[in-house]
């Protein structure tokens, strides 16, 4: 039913993105020019929110109009406006809910028991249909009396899912699963890309040069010259790759399956029907085994880490994308990498996260420089990382997860403006 919906004309048009992302560059710019570090995942949410709404609905929440967060602790406080504006209610509604959601996968179908009393998440759905409603009432009435005279490629994705049912309840769920990736897996996908970008200011270097030389330092993205950009891809091909937005998912069976053995010589699984089987795409990503060695060699580690972590794939390093190893192993194994998921039930948006995620990383480094995070504000990871696994930790931050990966507490980082005129 959606998928007709993401023609290639449609997830090519950045004329939504380029409207909101003016209005992220003043808000970030006027923040830096207070003398604050800005919470960019704050930023990059407000982005991803306005830009789905609109492609979705056909009307967006306006979330970057309320403006951003000071950070905890400063004197100078955040404007009535700010927390009053009608987005605020509808961001904190949807967040909670997706808490919610997660925490009663811990619960199985037995959930309904530790939410006996109320079920928790329809007033926050409420909130949420309080947006929609409105929407939906219009797009069923244009369509019951014919009066939607907009071409195939003008339709939103709303006005074209009445056309196939006018089951309001199918069509809720629908927008909620969708308003789900279209805002929080780009929303990871960005924050982290930031994070790598300040922790390897040589990446940022090379990324820069990259979009210099394809696209310009200040001419608007085009989608034909995204596509000539192989390090950007790379790049956040790496990303997804240690930082997926779903780190875990599952799949039920639909009858009794029989899955060979791991090793030869062993007993095949017997998986029944509606068993619910959980993946870890994140541990999938980090396995030395499936993503091999990354080449480097840094003999400072021996002083602090068993030798078995020399030689992982643990290492931030877009190359892989790049040389060799992806015939070595990607290639020869595509499973490994399944950020979208995989199979019949890839992700319809993998294209359109791809197009928005450059869009927004071009314009920011056309505009920005020297990422650096400030740790003076940001949560610091739990001190017991520091004995788990070399990528973990060295974390600076806080990664933690609802049914998306996200900061905790957000990315607080500090950038220097290049003062580039955008045309």
């Amino acid at each position: 039913m959606t998928r007709p919906f993401f023609t290639r004309e449609r997830i090519t048009d950045f004329d939504i993105y380029d409207r909101n992302w003016s209005i992220s560059l003043k808000t970030a710019k006027a923040r830096l020019n207070e003398g604050f570090s800005l919470d960019i995942q704050d930023l990059i949410s407000r982005f991803t929110l306005d830009s789905a709404t609109e492609f979705l609905f056909g009307g967006e929440v306006g979330s970057l109009s309320a403006g951003i967060p000071y950070p905890p602790g400063h004197e100078k406080a955040n404007s009535p406006v700010f927390y009053n504006h009608p987005s605020t209610s509808f961001v904190k509604a949807f967040t909670k809910g997706l808490s919610i959601v997660a925490e009663r996968g811990n619960f199985g179908k037995e959930w309904a028991l530790v939410e006996f009393n109320s079920d928790q998440v329809t007033p926050l759905r409420q909130i949420i249909d309080d947006f929609t409603e409105p929407l939906l009432s219009k797009a069923l009435h244009a369509r019951s009396n014919g009066t939607n005279l907009k071409t195939n490629e003008e339709v939103t994705l709303l006005e074209h899912l009445v056309k196939h049912t006018q089951d309001t309840k199918i069509l809720k769920d629908e927008l909620v699963n969708l308003l789900v990736a279209g805002r929080d897996t780009t929303m990871c996908l960005l924050t982290f890309a930031v994070y790598m970008l300040a922790e390897h200011p040589d990446i940022e270097k090379r990324l820069r040069e990259e979009i210099y030389d394809k696209v310009g330092a200040t001419e608007a993205p085009t989608y034909e010259k995204m596509r000539e950009m192989r390090y950007m891809k790379a790049f956040l091909n790496e990303v997804l790759r240690l930082y997926p937005p779903v780190p875990s998912n599952g799949r039920t069976t639909t009858k009794p399956v029989l899955l060979p053995a791991i090793r030869p010589g062993e007993k095949p699984f017997y998986i029944p029907k509606d068993t619910t089987c959980i993946y870890a795409v994140i541990n999938i990503h980090r396995r030395k085994d499936l993503w091999g060695p990354d080449g480097k060699f840094y003999p400072l580690r021996t002083l602090e880490y068993d030798l078995n972590t020399l030689f992982t794939a643990l290492e931030f390093d877009p190359d892989r994308f790049l040389d060799d190893r992806v015939k070595k192993y990607l290639v020869a194994n595509p499973y490994i990498f399944c950020p979208f998921n995989a199979g019949p039930r890839i992700c319809l948006g993998q294209q359109f996260a791809y197009n928005e995620a450059s869009f927004y990383l071009i314009r920011l480094l056309q505009n920005f420089t020297e990422f650096t995070l400030d740790n003076s504000v940001n949560i610091p990871p739990p001190a017991q990382w520091k004995f788990r696994d070399s990528l973990t930790a060295k974390e600076k931050i806080f990664p933690t997860a609802h049914l998306t990966l996200f900061v905790k507490g957000g990315l607080w980082v500090k950038m220097k403006s290049l003062d580039n005129e955008q045309v």
